[in-house]
């Protein structure tokens, strides 16, 4: 691990302010379980990049931008989760990562803007989200955002991109834009499970199975009369569609945002060029949309809507339809 240091001719209290408030992030940040000291925030290969976007803002006394591609709608899977729509599980999410930005302005003024990069319309029709509910969902979210009052957080879909077209149309002019090959991918796949391989292959392989596992979990569910063993053949195929999906769409959002810090709610480690980070600040690998929120007396944590149901956990209402559990006696 190499120790960050700053040129003399950068001001110190600049590339001060910078360290804190990537700091700020860092602690909440996901990291692969063979990640080892390179969680540490003066390691060089963890922090330069990202260090060095901050610094260019607060140099210029701007607000210093985060992307983080997220919020993409509910799992079609109801036995993770309560419907189509946000609840208790993402206004959680929003206020978690709004108290970020709070506590960042209290010692840098012009603070920080996190832009929602929302990827349902991505990769909807592989997954199996309707687009009527990937519409609906985006739309809370914003309604959500704007009701706690959380103006340093935007939103921002392919919609915003490709507005004028069908949705079928938008995902086409994704990939002819930003897409790459499939046969690269798998090759990048293949060469991340090898002891010698690079650390974009690795992070490869490591989504490729994340997402893999996702979309098996979406088609498990009571009801479905596939075998496990085609469900996961199916999960397998459509996974690579998915990040090839995912990828362009980093790629469009970095073209869009060219000056932002990339966020991702996956696992990154050491040199990565994006910074995973946790949702809600004490889970460890769920999000609001593959789950729900559950009440203990330790305070909210996310799990699959079976097993807050197994727990015996009662469901709790607001605004007439279904917002999260509860282990909490009244």
């Amino acid at each position: 691990m190499r120790t960050f240091t700053y040129a003399p001719f950068i001001d110190k209290t600049s590339a001060e302010t910078a360290k804190r408030i990537l700091a700020e992030f860092n602690h909440y940040r996901r990291t692969p379980n063979d990640s080892g000291s390179c969680t540490a925030l003066n390691c060089e290969s963890c922090s330069s990049l990202h260090l060095t976007k901050i610094f260019m803002a607060v140099a210029k006394q701007e607000p210093v931008t985060f992307a983080l591609p997220a919020f993409p709608g509910k799992s079609p899977n109801t036995e993770k989760v309560l419907g189509v729509l946000p609840d208790q599980a993402e206004r959680l999410s929003l206020e978690f990562l709004g108290q970020l930005c709070k506590r960042v302005r209290k010692y840098y003024a012009p603070g920080i803007k996190i832009i929602l990069c929302s990827d349902g319309r991505v990769f909807s029709d592989v997954v199996g989200m309707m687009e009527k509910d990937v519409t609906a969902y985006q739309l809370e979210i914003e309604r959500i955002t704007k009701e706690l009052d959380l103006s340093d957080i935007s939103t921002f879909s392919l919609d915003d991109v490709f507005g004028a077209s069908s949705f079928n149309e938008m995902r086409d002019l994704l990939m002819e834009s930003f897409g790459k090959s499939l046969d690269d991918l798998k090759t990048k796949v293949r060469r991340g499970a090898m002891p010698s391989a690079g650390h974009e292959d690795i992070e490869a392989n490591r989504m490729y199975c994340g997402i893999t596992r996702f979309l098996v979990e979406d088609s498990t569910h009571s009801g479905q009369v596939k075998s496990r063993t085609a469900i996961q053949k199916e999960s397998r195929a459509k996974a690579y569609e998915v990040i090839r999906r995912s990828n362009a769409w980093s790629e469009l959002v970095a073209n869009e945002f060219p000056a932002a810090v990339r966020l991702s709610i996956h696992p990154h480690g050491c040199g990565s060029k994006k910074l995973g980070i946790r949702l809600i600040g004490n889970e460890t690998w769920m999000t609001p949309w593959h789950g729900v929120a559950v009440k203990t007396p330790n305070g909210y944590v996310l799990l699959k809507r079976a097993e807050a149901e197994s727990l015996g956990a009662e469901l709790i209402y607001a605004d007439g339809r279904p917002s999260h559990f509860s282990l909490v006696s009244v």
